[in-house]
């Protein structure tokens, strides 16, 4: 009863009203880029290299109104610079994290003398780093877990970015990893692609059009056969630090939203730049004052970038004489700063903050901004140290059960442990400066003092004696508690 009063009520409103329904919108959005072709275009941003970074953007029809896109009108050229910010960032956030990953430590002594030996053999630090630095750029990768006993007793690791792998999930569990390697045969490309899954290893080959073909077609892959072991790993362990919106079950990169940001930037520094070259000192020297060539006579011009004069016509009045003229360039240099900071801060947003990067924009933030700033260091790290620790656990698990695979011996879970260092604030002055203010108030003892100062960078023993010498300076006497009979 209620429902039809309810309708009748609403198409007498709608006659009333002359209203009509809507008709359903039908919206189309296409991508620019797919998941391979956004990996290889941050690719090019961390490498840091202008002129690839203008025949990439060029090369994009609908990038043509960017910074790396646009082409200058002939004779009004403007030089273009890129900052090199992204390669910094991403350095920066790689060192800060893999420098303070302590040694790996592992319960069973016989294994972990033995993971001694595969980390020398795999220089695994400087692999891990360059795993951190490829997942930030590219968005995500996959540690691969080969054996080759011509090479070494030991399992061979290494990484693949995120556009040399496929990662095919079930219920958002990863389920198969395909590592991919490119061949050329007398000008044609080929694709193979080493199929790692839970208890095999399998091989397929594609031409160019992505269609597959037997592996024998090739001389570098004839001889490769499937590998079969036990179904509860595989060998092979992914990792990402942020996952993406744009393509489920990938990782994103930290250019991913940024890219316009870093465009603007590089303008910003560029058109300074080209105000200073345009700004600079003028000099206008009368025609019969030119310098000239002292063979031919003919006046010496400069070029664009070192014609530091302008001819003027001789002076024809009676009694004139002709003088060289100085007119000093100037330009709005707080303008153009105010530009760039905005522009470097909407790049570092969420990311890293400027201190951590040694940039100094004391001029536009006061402590209090600059202390928050430093949080968003400290967010990041510990997103890509968690991801890390939870990859390397897994991936030394996986290490060692491909050794038992070798030997033909039982499986065995390895459990390890891997810690990092706490992060220091790059400015030790405005620690002091807080823990000073939270001592006077008598809200932080010197203990606590000691400990937020120096963390796990100084042993126990070592921060003890600290604080019985800040004691002894102060006159503070420590009272033994009385013993209870």
């Amino acid at each position: 009863m209620f429902n039809r009063t309810k309708n009748a009520l609403k198409n007498a409103i709608k006659s009333w009203l002359n209203l009509t329904s809507a008709n359903g919108l039908q919206i189309q959005i296409d991508e620019l880029l797919d998941f391979e072709a956004n990996a290889f275009v941050n690719e090019i941003w961390f490498r840091g290299e202008g002129y690839e970074l203008e025949q990439l953007y060029q090369s994009i029809p609908d990038y043509k109104y960017s910074f790396w896109g646009a082409t200058s009108t002939k004779g009004l050229e403007i030089r273009k610079i890129h900052t090199g910010l992204p390669k910094i960032i991403v350095n920066t956030l790689t060192n800060i994290c893999v420098d303070d990953m302590q040694d790996v430590k592992i319960a069973h002594i016989g294994k972990e003398n033995t993971w001694a030996e595969i980390e020398k053999e795999n220089d695994f630090k400087s692999l891990v780093k360059k795993a951190v630095k490829k997942a930030l750029v590219t968005g995500d990768g996959a540690f691969k877990i080969s054996i080759d006993t011509d090479i070494s007793q030991y399992p061979i690791i290494e990484f693949y970015e995120a556009d040399r792998i496929e990662v095919r999930r079930e219920r958002g569990r990863v389920k198969e990893i395909r590592f991919k390697k490119s061949f050329d045969k007398q000008g044609v490309s080929y694709v193979l692609k080493e199929c790692y899954g839970y208890g095999y290893i399998e091989y397929k080959l594609y031409n160019m059009d992505g269609v597959e073909i037997g592996i024998e077609k090739l001389e570098n892959t004839k001889d490769l056969k499937p590998v079969y072991f036990d179904k509860s790993f595989m060998m092979a362990e992914y990792l990402s630090f942020f996952s993406s919106d744009k393509w489920e079950g990938r990782g994103q990169s930290i250019f991913d939203s940024k890219r316009d940001n870093f465009d603007a930037l590089d303008e910003a520094w560029s058109q300074w730049i080209d105000a200073l070259r345009a700004n600079r000192t003028k000099t206008y020297i009368p025609e019969d004052l030119l310098p000239r060539d002292i063979n031919t006579g003919a006046i010496r011009y400069g070029n664009p970038f070192d014609n530091r004069f302008i001819a003027t016509g001789t002076p024809m009045q009676e009694n004139a004489q002709s003088k060289i003229e100085t007119q000093n360039g100037t330009i709005d240099c707080n303008s153009y700063l105010n530009t760039y900071i905005t522009a470097l801060d909407l790049c570092l947003q969420g990311l890293i903050s400027p201190s951590t990067l040694g940039i100094d924009t004391k001029k536009l933030d006061n402590a209090e901004a600059q202390r928050e700033k430093e949080k968003t260091t400290l967010y990041t790290r510990q997103t890509i140290i968690y991801a890390l620790q939870d990859s390397i656990q897994g991936l030394i698990d996986k290490v060692f059960k491909t050794m038992n695979t070798m030997q033909k011996s039982a499986l065995e879970d390895t459990e390890a442990e891997v810690t990092f260092g706490e992060y220091a604030n790059p400015s030790f002055e405005s620690q002091i400066e807080t823990v000073g203010k939270a001592k006077a108030n008598g809200v932080m003892s010197i203990e606590s003092i000691v400990e937020e100062l120096y963390g796990d960078s100084k042993t126990d023993e070592w921060k003890a004696e600290e604080v019985k010498r800040i004691k002894e300076e102060q006159g503070i006497a420590e009272v033994e508690e009385p013993v209870m009979v």
